[in-house]
């Protein structure tokens, strides 16, 4: 069977107030051009379909014209699993409907784990795989609160309540196997973050990924986990073996979700697999958008947008000024040096500023350049607390963070 691998779309998500639809929608076209031509019979959409719990008319509108355009195709059958941005319930809806075209959609995580194990069957009806489709699983899916508990206890109770999770899925897939009588390969989907595995950042900030995790915190060593015949992951955006191993792989987001991801070359993961052998390779995304990140002095940044304008560049930039003199009209400077071209500047960041305003607040700076950590982090140090309580308070911050971002606005 041909396995084709992908995650986090992100459909509906924005570059600094940007709408992406565009992007998305040719990537979605790649996408089935891309079944039609390796000739993939099940597509697996690991985790982060849309951005948001509450995704737009449009954003919805790409999702389902996608699933039925792959059911003209030959593929056979499409699995979708929820990530930390989706809502469990939004996707879970229309489950039913969705499972008579043969696309089959896990958004929250089931007390018992057979729901989870999908048998997948060919046109004749026989059993040809076995799928672990397990959605991200939040702290209440899996872990039991105990009054007193400390902050490592409750990271020690969350990494083994999804280990947990994960072996008992894989254990029904092994007895399901065992009943049918065949020696069929399993598959385990996920959305998570395994230990060791690459976060991109650039100095200073979280990039890609928006951190649902603080620290350590959810982090699952990957000697842990099943010994699936091939591991489908998805949550961070590079695309990554984990722990170098062929079989257990990120297929990374298709599209640069921020100017530094864009040097990444993206990609999905094609997997052929039977009952003996699993052979893996990647297939390059596209880039769907040009992008450009201009770093320097005033003069490096005035050479850079010259010479775009020279190559005729069409898209979206990002300035970061990095030099010592104080441009009091940074902004005014850069919108003349584009002014009637097809150079949109999306950002423009003053470093001397923005490290100033991290160490002194002496001047005032975008909200979107801070991250609500970075904000916690200065008031600690402002308001001179020690640092055993940094580390509790920081503890408890990341607890209500990841309660926010788990909350389901769709759920009843």
């Amino acid at each position: 069977m041909k396995i084709l691998h992908t995650s986090d779309w992100h459909i509906g998500s924005t570059l600094y107030g940007r709408k992406r639809y565009d992007e998305t929608e040719q990537f979605l076209q790649w996408l089935i051009n891309t079944i039609e031509n390796h000739s993939i019979e099940t597509l697996l959409v690991a985790g982060d379909v849309f951005d948001i719990s509450t995704p737009s008319n449009t954003a919805q509108e790409l999702y389902y014209r996608f699933l039925n355009e792959v059911s003209r195709t030959n593929c056979r059958h499409v699995i979708v699993t929820a990530g930390n941005h989706d809502s469990p319930s939004f996707l879970d809806a229309p489950k039913a409907l969705l499972k008579a075209f043969n696309v089959h959609v896990v958004g929250s995580a089931a007390e018992k784990g057979g729901f989870e194990v999908l048998v997948l069957k060919d046109g004749d009806n026989n059993p040809e795989l076995i799928v672990c489709a397990v959605p991200f699983l939040r702290d209440r899916d899996v872990r039991q609160s105990s009054e007193g508990e400390s902050y490592q206890d409750k990271e020690n109770r969350l990494v083994e309540g999804i280990i947990s999770h994960y072996q008992n899925v894989y254990e029904e897939a092994c007895r399901e196997r065992s009943d049918l009588g065949k020696s069929l390969p399993i598959v385990g989907m996920g959305h998570l973050f395994t230990a060791g595995s690459s976060i991109y950042k650039r100095a200073g900030e979280t990039s890609g990924e928006r951190d649902l995790y603080v620290g350590n915190l959810g982090q699952v060593p990957a000697d842990r986990l099943p010994s699936f015949d091939y591991f489908a992951l998805g949550h961070l955006h590079i695309p990554q073996k984990v722990a170098g191993n062929e079989v257990i792989r990120y297929s990374g987001s298709p599209m640069a979700m921020n100017f530094d991801e864009i040097h990444q070359q993206k990609s999905v993961v094609l997997v052929d697999i039977d009952d003996q052998h699993v052979d893996v390779q990647t297939i390059p995304v596209p880039a769907f958008r040009q992008f450009k990140q201009i770093k320097g002095d005033w003069n490096s940044i005035e050479n850079t947008i010259n010479k775009l304008k020279e190559e005729s560049f069409t898209g979206w930039v990002e300035v970061i000024y990095e030099g010592q003199e104080a441009i009091g009209n940074l902004r005014e400077r850069v919108y003349k040096l584009v002014e009637n071209t097809s150079i949109e500047v999306l950002k423009i960041q003053n470093a001397m500023l923005f490290n100033a305003v991290m160490k002194q607040y002496e001047k005032e700076v975008e909200l979107q350049d801070l991250n609500p950590a970075d904000v916690f982090d200065q008031c600690l140090i402002d308001h001179g607390v020690s640092d055993d309580q940094k580390v509790v308070l920081k503890g408890l911050f990341s607890e209500v963070c990841r309660q926010i971002s788990e909350a389901d606005n769709q759920k009843e």
